[in-house]
Protein backbone atom coordinates (compact mmCIF):
# COMPACT_ATOMS: atom_id res chain seq x y z
CA UNK A 1 0.00 0.00 0.00
CA UNK A 2 2.58 2.61 -1.34
CA UNK A 3 -0.23 4.89 -2.07
CA UNK A 4 -1.37 6.85 0.65
CA UNK A 5 -3.27 9.43 -0.75
CA UNK A 6 -5.46 6.63 -2.42
CA UNK A 7 -5.84 5.12 0.95
CA UNK A 8 -6.59 8.32 3.10
CA UNK A 9 -9.35 8.98 0.14
CA UNK A 10 -11.01 5.66 0.80
CA UNK A 11 -10.67 5.86 4.54
CA UNK A 12 -12.39 9.42 4.63
CA UNK A 13 -14.97 8.32 2.08
CA UNK A 14 -16.09 4.93 4.04
CA UNK A 15 -16.73 6.90 6.75
CA UNK A 16 -19.15 9.63 4.49
CA UNK A 17 -20.38 6.88 3.23
CA UNK A 18 -21.40 5.26 6.86
CA UNK A 19 -22.50 8.38 8.19
CA UNK A 20 -25.05 8.84 5.23
CA UNK A 21 -26.68 5.27 4.65
CA UNK A 22 -26.96 4.39 8.59
CA UNK A 23 -29.50 6.32 10.50
CA UNK A 24 -27.81 5.48 13.80
CA UNK A 25 -24.96 6.27 16.04
CA UNK A 26 -21.45 5.31 15.05
CA UNK A 27 -18.22 4.81 16.59
CA UNK A 28 -15.66 4.48 14.38
CA UNK A 29 -12.67 3.25 15.57
CA UNK A 30 -9.49 3.73 14.37
CA UNK A 31 -8.57 1.74 11.14
CA UNK A 32 -5.46 -0.47 11.20
CA UNK A 33 -3.12 -2.82 8.96
CA UNK A 34 -3.87 -6.64 8.25
CA UNK A 35 -1.20 -8.47 6.55
CA UNK A 36 -2.61 -12.08 7.17
CA UNK A 37 -5.84 -14.12 6.32
CA UNK A 38 -9.17 -12.83 7.02
CA UNK A 39 -11.41 -14.66 8.86
CA UNK A 40 -15.07 -13.86 8.50
CA UNK A 41 -17.42 -15.92 11.08
CA UNK A 42 -21.03 -15.09 9.89
CA UNK A 43 -22.18 -12.98 7.54
CA UNK A 44 -20.67 -10.26 4.77
CA UNK A 45 -20.36 -8.58 1.42
CA UNK A 46 -17.76 -8.46 -0.80
CA UNK A 47 -17.79 -5.84 -3.40
CA UNK A 48 -14.73 -5.45 -6.02
CA UNK A 49 -13.44 -1.33 -6.70
CA UNK A 50 -12.30 -1.20 -10.33
CA UNK A 51 -10.33 2.06 -11.53
CA UNK A 52 -7.86 4.44 -10.02
CA UNK A 53 -7.68 2.57 -6.67
CA UNK A 54 -8.27 -1.64 -7.35
CA UNK A 55 -9.24 -3.94 -4.75
CA UNK A 56 -12.33 -5.25 -2.88
CA UNK A 57 -14.89 -4.01 0.30
CA UNK A 58 -15.57 -6.53 2.63
CA UNK A 59 -18.64 -5.76 5.37
CA UNK A 60 -18.72 -7.84 7.81
CA UNK A 61 -20.77 -8.47 10.81
CA UNK A 62 -22.94 -11.01 12.41
CA UNK A 63 -26.53 -11.89 11.20
CA UNK A 64 -28.12 -10.22 14.40
CA UNK A 65 -25.82 -7.21 13.99
CA UNK A 66 -27.27 -7.20 9.92
CA UNK A 67 -31.03 -7.83 10.95
CA UNK A 68 -30.81 -4.95 13.75
CA UNK A 69 -29.81 -2.75 10.55
CA UNK A 70 -32.57 -3.64 8.76
CA UNK A 71 -34.93 -3.09 11.57
CA UNK A 72 -33.58 0.68 12.34
CA UNK A 73 -34.51 1.15 8.95
CA UNK A 74 -37.18 -0.57 7.76
CA UNK A 75 -39.34 -1.03 10.98
CA UNK A 76 -39.07 -4.70 10.37
CA UNK A 77 -35.99 -7.39 11.81
CA UNK A 78 -34.97 -9.15 8.76
CA UNK A 79 -33.83 -13.11 8.77
CA UNK A 80 -33.12 -15.96 5.97
CA UNK A 81 -33.52 -14.61 2.50
CA UNK A 82 -34.60 -11.14 2.90
CA UNK A 83 -31.54 -10.59 5.35
CA UNK A 84 -28.77 -11.78 3.25
CA UNK A 85 -30.72 -9.98 0.39
CA UNK A 86 -30.64 -7.05 2.16
CA UNK A 87 -27.25 -8.13 3.82
CA UNK A 88 -26.02 -7.74 -0.24
CA UNK A 89 -28.24 -4.43 -0.69
CA UNK A 90 -26.59 -2.94 2.20
CA UNK A 91 -22.79 -3.26 1.02
CA UNK A 92 -24.44 -1.64 -2.10
CA UNK A 93 -25.56 1.06 -0.66
CA UNK A 94 -21.78 1.95 0.75
CA UNK A 95 -20.04 1.07 -2.10
CA UNK A 96 -22.18 3.55 -4.24
CA UNK A 97 -21.97 6.38 -1.82
CA UNK A 98 -18.11 5.31 -1.51
CA UNK A 99 -17.69 5.44 -5.46
CA UNK A 100 -19.67 8.95 -5.40
CA UNK A 101 -17.35 10.58 -2.58
CA UNK A 102 -14.32 9.43 -4.05
CA UNK A 103 -15.21 10.58 -6.92
CA UNK A 104 -15.52 14.55 -6.10
CA UNK A 105 -12.00 13.90 -5.21
CA UNK A 106 -11.20 13.35 -8.76
CA UNK A 107 -10.57 9.41 -8.47
CA UNK A 108 -12.38 7.72 -10.88
CA UNK A 109 -14.27 4.66 -9.36
CA UNK A 110 -16.28 1.75 -10.37
CA UNK A 111 -18.09 -0.98 -8.20
CA UNK A 112 -18.79 -4.60 -8.91
CA UNK A 113 -22.45 -6.10 -8.33
CA UNK A 114 -21.86 -7.78 -4.77
CA UNK A 115 -21.12 -11.22 -3.45
CA UNK A 116 -22.89 -12.18 -0.08
CA UNK A 117 -20.37 -14.59 2.15
CA UNK A 118 -22.61 -16.78 4.48
CA UNK A 119 -20.92 -18.57 6.83
CA UNK A 120 -17.28 -19.24 8.31
CA UNK A 121 -14.64 -17.34 4.91
CA UNK A 122 -11.53 -16.99 4.63
CA UNK A 123 -10.52 -14.24 3.04
CA UNK A 124 -6.74 -14.65 1.53
CA UNK A 125 -4.96 -13.87 -1.31
CA UNK A 126 -4.16 -10.27 -0.11
CA UNK A 127 -0.38 -8.66 0.91
CA UNK A 128 -2.27 -5.88 3.07
CA UNK A 129 -5.83 -4.78 4.02
CA UNK A 130 -7.12 -1.72 5.86
CA UNK A 131 -9.79 -3.17 8.51
CA UNK A 132 -11.96 -0.04 9.82
CA UNK A 133 -14.22 -1.49 12.94
CA UNK A 134 -17.56 0.47 13.13
CA UNK A 135 -19.38 -0.21 16.08
CA UNK A 136 -22.96 0.93 16.01
CA UNK A 137 -24.64 2.33 19.06
CA UNK A 138 -26.83 -0.24 20.57
CA UNK A 139 -26.43 -2.95 17.55
CA UNK A 140 -23.57 -4.22 17.37
CA UNK A 141 -20.30 -4.12 15.37
CA UNK A 142 -19.28 -3.42 11.85
CA UNK A 143 -16.23 -4.57 10.51
CA UNK A 144 -15.30 -2.65 7.11
CA UNK A 145 -11.83 -4.77 5.17
CA UNK A 146 -10.14 -3.10 2.49
CA UNK A 147 -7.90 -5.06 -0.16
CA UNK A 148 -6.39 -2.45 -1.93
CA UNK A 149 -4.46 -3.92 -4.92
CA UNK A 150 -0.65 -2.23 -5.35
CA UNK A 151 0.09 -0.74 -8.79
CA UNK A 152 1.64 -2.81 -11.30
Amino acid sequence: MNNSKHIQTILNSSIHSLKTILPMELNIQSPSLLSEPYIQKEIGVLIGLLGDIKGRVIIDSTSSTFSSIGEKMFGMPLEGEMLESFTGELGNMFAGNLCTHVGQQSFNVDITPPTVLVGNTKLSGFEKALKLPTLIEGIGLLTILFTIDEDE
